[in-house]
């Protein structure tokens, strides 16, 4: 089976720290972590992690990070036949405080104005698609010469190249804050609340929607009936990457014919298991630690 993802690839600097920094103080810290990130960009280096046929499409600076970025793709055999080196832009760089106490995470984000999109057309044949809405020309081509391919978007956050893809995809996996942004309508944390939002998202693009719900698992409709599907307790220390590991998984399990509910199920052990540890590439679990956690919960 051939996998492509396609999207948002950047380079993450990780600092942890027991409490938030206060402001215009120093603050010395033993390590940082450095890895790759990006929503495409990690789902592709999972799905490789779990000896799967994956490429990954989009574009990085021609520089050190872009570099890096390259070499740890082929470390674990990602194709980069389609990862483009922009000359004229730097990768994009974010730098993420990790609040290990807590197990939450601030982000500062380093964007180029001159990024460009990816310019390499790409005829080849997948049998599985995930886009990430950044990259919404070359998605746009991919989906269309690939009909027949599993189709997947990981709809993280509101941007009008998401949106546009949205009704193009079989599954349309979304965050919380995306669904209420396109939606404009109202979450009181209920059931009901979460019902309307979903069948508005459904009416609209036409496809299987599911919302993830970071720590309480994710949403969606199975055979006509509504479930929040539950993730499990864990003590997080860093969810970097969570929400990437979560689609990325999703993308192997529905593509192995698991049914949708265990699919999201076990999506959700993958998201929760990688909270466990420090930056998003170190903290993706194995495909085995996934399936064997499955096994205290009820899977149906």
């Amino acid at each position: 089976m051939k996998y492509l993802t396609i999207g948002h690839a950047s380079y993450d600097i990780t600092f942890t720290v027991k409490e938030f920094p206060l402001e215009n103080t120093k603050v010395r810290v033993k390590n940082h972590i450095d890895c790759g990130g990006g929503p495409a960009s990690n789902a592709a280096y999972l799905l490789a992690l779990w000896q799967q046929e994956v490429a990954f499409q989009g574009v990085v600076g021609n520089d050190y990070y872009g570099k890096k970025i390259e070499t740890e793709f082929k470390t674990v055999g990602v194709d980069t036949s389609y990862l483009e080196f922009n000359n004229t832009s730097n990768t994009m760089l974010s730098f993420i405080i990790a609040n290990t106490t807590k197990g939450t995470r601030t982000i500062l984000t380093s964007e180029d104005n001159n990024v460009k999109k990816s310019s390499l057309n790409n005829f080849n044949k997948y049998d599985v698609i995930l886009v990430d809405g950044e990259e919404e020309e070359a998605s746009k081509q991919i989906l269309s010469n690939n009909k027949n391919a599993i189709k997947i978007i990981d709809a993280g956050s509101f941007k009008k190249g998401t949106v546009a893809l949205c009704p193009l995809v079989d599954y349309l996996v979304c965050s919380k804050n995306f669904a209420l942004d396109y939606t404009k309508m109202e979450y009181d944390g209920s059931i009901s609340s979460l019902t309307k939002i979903h069948q508005k998202l459904v009416n609209d693009f036409k496809n299987i929607v599911i919302i993830t719900l970071e720590d309480k698992g994710c949403f969606t409709n199975i055979n006509g009936e509504y479930k929040l599907i539950p993730s499990i307790k864990v003590k997080a220390v860093d969810t970097t990457g969570a929400g990437d590991i979560f689609h990325g998984a999703f993308t192997y399990f529905i593509s192995n014919n698991y049914p949708l509910e265990k699919s999201c199920r076990l999506a959700n052990i993958a998201g929760a298991l990688s909270t466990l540890k420090v930056g998003g590439r170190y903290s993706m679990p194995s495909l085995d630690a996934v399936l064997e956690r499955s096994e205290d919960i009820d899977i149906i």
